[in-house]
């Protein structure tokens, strides 16, 4: 997926999204092939400034007011353009949209399908498909769907473009509007569709200072959410008349009496051009392509992360500051067990397999995958997170061909891929680990599966999405809260898919960056707080290497949890939940549409608000063999918690002594009926004792009790037989995998390290998480 240059299609409305994204991809190297545009059925594609007619599509997918003027284009900017008809309607409203031909009715994604055919039919070099979005995940997944299908890379440099790092004032979404004026993008409004803008703000300037001020203090007047200013509500759409030297050749005119206005009744009024043409530019007035801004690499405070990573590359910090001894638990008159929140899966081939069949091996597992869910009458659909640890990171590729089949709806699950080398067992390539939550109409599953370039994220590189959302459950009933997995994050410029440069910053680079990327998707998916989160490093040159890299990632995830945050302005809702979402129905933005910060300490307790060092969730650094494209650094946080109320949560810590050599950390979240518990233990006692696989674990069940009983658990609640979901085991301390060559048993899903450190810097033997729901009565 990553290239230094493609070869690109611009899909172009009109309007100033489009062109501007179109702007950033001459900006940031590849080459506009031919432009694209959907018109309306009865349009004459031929005609341009002469059409007569005055009933706009009003389509949620496409712009199609001023579809008269797009055909001038191609003459403006010297390039091809291809045009066809859009076919049908919105038959699909769902925000994540995934092409089913068995559905009846065609929707009008489909229109760009034969449109983009012919174009690839004229210009074979095309390899990228270029749009618009800026908030919408109903319009970027449909673009998306396409473009994947016709094997297009896609492209979306201005998604999340409002909350990326602005010059003048972070997160001021108008900046989007000056940017595109200092580019030399003339887009002016040629309807308005909601209240506070009228027909006097028909053809403002609204890619200018005064124009994108006048129309933004228009909209807060009547309590406009966030995006508003930008149209992403639809409140208004443009109309492109000149651009940059680089792509303009010649400007647009519409003429004064050329331009009459329609009114279509519930404040929807819009211009009807005629008499449009084209003049010579003024070369003396030409602003140059090269003017248009790309946001910083890193937001301010990563920023800061970076030059403090830099400026102080040694420095070791002090001990974990360990939280207040409680026993919350003992306050429950009665508990009893709830049923499982998620179910949790391990897979090993059954036999032995050559290094050189890893296609015939992953068909076992994933075979073993779907015969499992199957009997759980789930689907791959329902899936929340896999974990997949490989003998070889070459194998990457096969292996996503054979593991993406299982997918065939949006937002697949979240993934981690690490590879752990030899320490995988003898004749074994793969082992897959999987989650999901049991079957259930009333549970809610959402999830973010970004796979356009922008400047936000990198986009998925594989059959997985950024994050998946799921309910936290009593007994299989939505308490509240929800828990969010997020896919391992490593350091890829997201607007290019490269890893940066390497220099002698490269290590502080790569784990800054790729923990901003984790930082950026949970505060998007409302996370308030983590769990508990590792960061894997590929093998070190020595002890001291791998002790450093852990040292700085501490670092990182620290200064990310120094102090509280002060509350983020009001996040942009997508358009989708303004149109479908009845909580969202209204330009008054809800109280539950605000996103809380990230760590939100006001989930705590008021003492340990006032002792934020006490809040931070613990991290490792484990040390495998490889990370996926090379990268130094992936990290993975264990669950995001969001929709967490005000001092419901409590991170409580046994040390050393209470627990015989290990230390635990309880995430507590109270909730109607129970708690939820997150518990980590670490074993930093025992490091170089050698035992198996099955021992290992037994002894992490053992010491959960002993941890679950600390925090004041009724000795009826016997959490001895609870599993860990997850281990990671360092391998001198492990004699061996349980079981024979030919009969692996897996007493959960493991992770063999070459290392693990704390983040006081100890090396532990052993990191076991856990998982539990429990019913008070």
């Amino acid at each position: 997926m990553a290239s230094s240059s493609l070869n690109v299609i611009a899909l172009i409305s009109g309007g100033k999204d489009s062109f501007y994204s179109l702007l950033h991809c001459i900006q940031n190297g590849h080459r506009i092939v031919a432009l694209a545009n959907l018109h309306p059925p009865l349009c004459d594609a031929s005609a341009a400034g002469d059409s007569q007619d005055e009933k706009d599509l009003n389509s949620f997918m496409y712009q199609t007011v001023g579809h008269e003027v797009i055909p001038l284009y191609a003459e403006a900017t010297g390039l091809p353009l291809y045009r066809q008809p859009i076919d049908g309607g919105a038959t699909r409203h769902e925000r994540d949209y995934a092409y089913d031909a068995s559905e009846p009715g065609v929707d009008e994604t489909e229109s760009m399908l034969p449109l983009l055919r012919k174009i690839k039919e004229k210009h074979p070099e095309a390899n990228a498909l270029c749009s618009g979005a800026i908030l919408s995940t109903y319009q970027r997944t449909r673009v998306e769907s396409v473009a994947v299908r016709l094997g297009l890379t896609p492209l979306a440099y201005l998604w999340k473009y409002t909350v990326l790092p602005a010059p003048i004032a972070p997160g001021n979404e108008s900046q989007l509007l000056l940017d595109m004026a200092s580019a030399g993008l003339e887009a002016r409004i040629i309807k308005v569709a909601s209240a506070g803008l009228d027909e006097s703000h028909l053809w403002e300037c609204v890619s200018s200072e005064l124009g994108s001020d006048r129309v933004k203090q228009a909209l807060r007047k009547f309590g406009a959410v966030d995006g508003a200013s930008l149209g992403e509500g639809g409140e208004f759409e443009t109309l492109v008349l000149d651009g940059p030297a680089g792509l303009f050749k010649k400007k647009v005119v519409v003429p004064e009496q050329g331009r009459r206005a329609v009114r279509e009744g519930g404040g929807s009024t819009w211009l009807l051009t005629q008499g449009t043409h084209l003049e010579e530019k003024d070369a003396g007035d030409a602003v140059p392509a090269t003017h248009v801004r790309i946001p910083d690499l890193f937001d301010s405070k990563f920023a800061q992360v970076s030059e403090d990573l830099i400026a102080r590359p040694s420095e070791v910090l002090g001990g974990i500051v360990s939280g207040p001894v409680a026993k919350p638990l003992s306050k429950m008159s009665t508990l009893r067990f709830s049923k499982p929140e998620l179910y949790t899966w391990t897979f090993i081939s059954d036999a032995d397999f050559d290094p050189g069949l890893i296609t015939e091996e992953t068909k076992n597992v994933v075979g073993k995958l779907q015969e499992v869910l199957a009997s759980y009458d789930l689907t791959a659909a329902q899936l929340t997170t896999v974990v997949i640890v490989l003998r070889n990171m070459s194998d990457f590729p096969k292996i996503n061909q054979e593991y993406g089949s299982l997918f065939k709806s949006p937002n697949p699950a979240s993934r981690v891929t690490i590879s752990c080398g030899n320490l995988l067992p003898e004749g074994r390539n793969i082992l897959l680990y999987a989650t999901a939550p049991p079957a259930s109409q009333s549970l809610t599953r959402d999830g973010l599966h970004v796979q356009s370039r922008s400047y936000w994220a990198p986009a998925n590189i594989g059959p997985y999405s950024q994050a998946i959302d799921i309910p936290v459950t009593l007994n299989h009933v939505a308490v509240g809260p929800r828990s969010v997995y997020i896919a391992g994050q490593i350091p890829l410029i997201p607007s290019s898919m490269m890893l940066p440069t390497p220099s002698s910053t490269s290590l502080t680079e790569q784990i800054t960056l790729s923990l901003q990327h984790l930082w950026r998707i949970g505060t998007q998916m409302k996370v308030q707080q983590w769990t508990s989160a590792v960061a894997y490093f590929d093998k070190s040159v020595s002890v001291e290497d791998m002790l450093h890299k852990a040292q700085l990632a501490s670092r990182a995830w620290r200064m990310m949890h120094a102090e509280p945050e002060e509350e983020e302005d009001e996040a942009a809702l997508d358009p989708w939940d303004l149109k479908y979402n009845t909580q969202y129905m209204s330009l008054a933005s809800s109280k539950d549409g605000k996103p809380r910060p990230l760590p939100d300490w006001e989930v705590y307790p008021m003492r340990q608000q006032n002792e934020p060092e006490t809040c931070v969730p613990p991290l490792f650094a484990v040390e495998v063999d490889e990370l996926p494209r090379q990268s130094t650094v992936e990290w993975h946080a264990h669950i995001g918690l969001s929709g967490l109320p005000e001092t419901s949560t409590q991170l409580l810590s046994h040390t050393e002594s209470q627990l015989d050599g290990w230390r635990a950390w309880n995430t507590l979240v109270r909730v109607d009926g129970g708690m939820f518990i997150h518990t980590t233990l670490a074993n930093i006692g025992q490091s170089g004792v050698k035992k198996s696989l099955g021992a290992i674990a037994t002894e992490a069940q053992n010491k959960y009790h002993d941890s679950v009983r600390l925090l004041g658990a009724a000795d009826s609640l016997d959490v001895s037989a609870q599993v860990p979901y997850l281990m990671y085991v360092d391998n001198d301390s492990m004699s061996g995998w349980s079981g024979t060559s030919t009969d692996i048993q897996l007493p959960c899903a493991t992770v063999p390290a070459y290392s693990i450190w704390t983040a006081d810097e100890r090396r532990a033997s052993c990191v076991a998480v856990f998982r539990l729901s429990v019913n008070a009565l």
